[in-house]
């Protein structure tokens, strides 16, 4: 989630970017860094808030009326100096800031090296000025340089570029990441998002897949890549105000948030690489593991302890983390994973300082750079979801759920529970997963909102599931709680008969995730007692499962993804159902009453 700003016009550039840049630190980041232009390219970048930087760097103070400007999220190369954006080859001629991740960059890189060139910083980011040197050493032009050196790249990507050179234009290209191009009087922008545009113009044009835009202060050309057809768009004039922009159109940060899952997900585990390969070595090394966290994150934990039995063979213990101080133990073989969001819970940080103090080892998975779990662990694991605005948390869960799998794969395969041919099945599965969460969200979105509806005058929802179904349905009933006010119990269907079916009415509206595996039959017998006391069974599951549709009174059903994987999609049609009800009653979704983001007193 970095984002990208570019100017070129007739005013100073540095001023500009750095507004522009201001507008986009919501998306989160580690660095900063502005490249100018004006009889050279200068360049001022450095690690750590944009504000700290523009006091030590001066970053407003660049000359020249064309430039570009990026706040990074690190993915390849820890946040420093040398791996902040902008980029440069090693003439200093050509400056790049980039968007997403360059799948084949190793591979390029060495290329690139036996031909001479050296490079400074451990991203992805400089292969691509490298790449355009390249060509240009070549004979090729800018605009030709630059489409030849994306061709080049696999992976997903949103640049902007200078040539020393070429003075008075700017480059933009698009591919899966966002870009935007916008046009004032004489001066012309580039942005990853609409509110760094905002203070300079309101008109915009897209950038489309494999696009091209060259700006100068009176012109603009874009041109679609593949086919080389020059297009003409016509501007969009944007009415939003800047945190409508943020929202990209949706009505709620929450909304967006939901909808944001597959790719945060995606960019989770292109990015975990030998994070997970670290981690599984640390935790096979202790003999009592706790995976620790609050709320969402302990719901993550719970899924994490049954991936971790059924994949891995280990028994992990997961705890809530206000309780681990008073409840837990250990040794120097102890190890505990926190898991946060934020990086700041207060609890999670207490439960990680009573583990060191206890001679346990500690890691973290958090998904904030720099945050306070980060610096009191001994191993650093980042989710990479970007930014989430919304109190309520939703990213966070699938994000922590599919490194927690990823993880258990691992662990599986180390451990020796996972034979090769099994462990390379689920985790092409896994890989897959954006795809079968794009397709979930689009298939169940009506259903959701329809049930929804159905419920808005209920004051009791009861969520039942057994085995992974049942952190699933604990998670559930904390989106419902957070944002509609509802009631709502999460329980294992074994524990029915102790307490809850008491409470059971004719017309009492239950929600049973029926995920696959070997707790699914027994989960239909709980199903029927239920049924039997009059309840009204709104039943989740995957596609095929007649069985399930035999105890239902409303069938919402989830493609198919096996018992594993289950946590990634069943969760979407409970998090819509929650955003509905909100919705529906009146409430705002993303500022639950008496509820902050993160929780920094105990």
């Amino acid at each position: 989630m970095c984002g990208i700003i570019g100017y070129v016009g007739k005013r100073r550039a540095a001023p500009l970017l750095l507004e522009g840049l201001r507008r986009l630190e919501y998306r989160g980041y580690d660095s900063a860094g502005i490249a100018t232009l004006e009889g050279r390219i200068w360049v001022r970048k450095d690690a750590g808030r944009l504000e700290e930087i523009e006091k030590r760097l001066k970053l407003s103070s660049l000359p020249g009326k064309v430039g570009i400007g990026h706040v990074r999220w690190a993915t390849h190369g820890s946040p420093s100096r040398k791996n902040a954006h902008p980029h440069l080859d090693d003439s200093g001629e050509v400056a790049v800031v980039h968007n997403g991740i360059i799948e084949n960059y190793l591979e390029l890189r060495e290329v690139l090296e036996r031909k001479g060139h050296r490079f400074v910083s451990e991203t992805d980011t400089e292969v691509i000025p490298h790449l355009i040197s390249h060509f240009l050493r070549r004979g090729e032009g800018l605009e030709r340089s630059v489409e030849r050196a994306v061709r080049e790249l696999r992976g997903s990507l949103a640049i902007a570029v200078l040539y020393e050179r070429e003075p008075e234009k700017l480059i933009g290209v698009r591919r899966s990441s966002p870009l935007l191009v916008g046009r004032g009087e004489g001066e012309g922008f580039l942005a990853s998002d609409i509110p760094a545009l905002l203070p300079f113009t309101r008109r915009v044009i897209p950038l489309h897949e494999e696009e091209m835009a060259v700006l100068t202060p009176s012109s603009l050309s874009l041109r679609h890549l593949p086919s080389g057809r020059e297009l003409r768009r016509r501007s969009v004039l944007v009415r939003w105000t800047a945190e409508m922009a943020e929202k990209e159109g949706y009505p709620h940060f929450t909304l967006k948030e939901i909808l944001e899952q597959p790719r945060a997900v995606e960019e989770t585990l292109r990015g975990a690489g030998k994070e997970v390969e670290r981690l599984s070595r640390f935790l096979l090394r202790a003999e009592h593991l706790y995976l620790v966290g609050c709320g969402t994150s302990y719901h993550a934990a719970v899924v994490g302890k049954y991936l971790l039995a059924k994949l891995a063979g280990l028994q992990a213990e997961a705890v809530v983390a206000s309780e681990f101080s008073e409840s837990c133990g250990g040794n120097g073989r102890m190890a505990l994973l926190a898991i946060t969001q934020s990086g700041e819970t207060a609890d999670v940080l207490r439960a990680v300082r009573t583990a060191r103090a206890l001679g346990g080892r500690v890691a973290c998975l958090t998904n904030v750079l720099g945050s306070s779990v980060t610096r009191e662990s001994q191993l650093v694991c980042y989710t990479r979801a970007g930014p989430e605005v919304s109190v309520v948390a939703t990213k966070t869960f699938t994000s922590q759920v599919a490194y927690l799998l990823l993880l258990s794969l691992r662990l599986g395969e180390e451990s020796g529970r996972l034979r090769g041919s099994e462990r390379r099945e689920l985790l092409s599965s896994l890989l897959r997963s954006p795809r079968l969460m794009e397709e979930t969200l689009r298939s169940t979105s009506p259903r959701s909102r329809e049930l929804a509806r159905g419920l808005l005058r209920e004051e009791h929802l009861y969520l039942v599931g057994r085995g992974l179904g049942y952190p699933i349905a604990m998670e559930g009933a904390l989106k419902v709680k957070e944002i509609s006010y509802l009631h709502a119990e999460a329980l294992a269907g074994g524990e029915l008969k102790h307490g809850t079916l008491a409470l059971l009415e004719r017309g009492t509206p239950v929600v049973a995730v029926a995920v696959p595996g070997e707790a699914r039959g027994r989960l239909m017998g709980n199903l029927e007692e239920m049924r039997a006391r009059g309840a009204r069974m709104i039943v989740l599951a995957e596609e095929g499962d007649e069985e399930s549709r035999r105890h239902a009174d409303v069938l919402v059903r989830v493609p198919r993804t096996g018992e594993f994987l289950s946590p990634l999609t069943f969760i979407l049609p409970l998090q819509l159902l929650a955003y509905h009800l909100s919705v529906g009653r009146g409430l705002d979704p993303d500022r639950p009453r008496s509820l902050a983001k993160s929780v920094t007193v105990e």
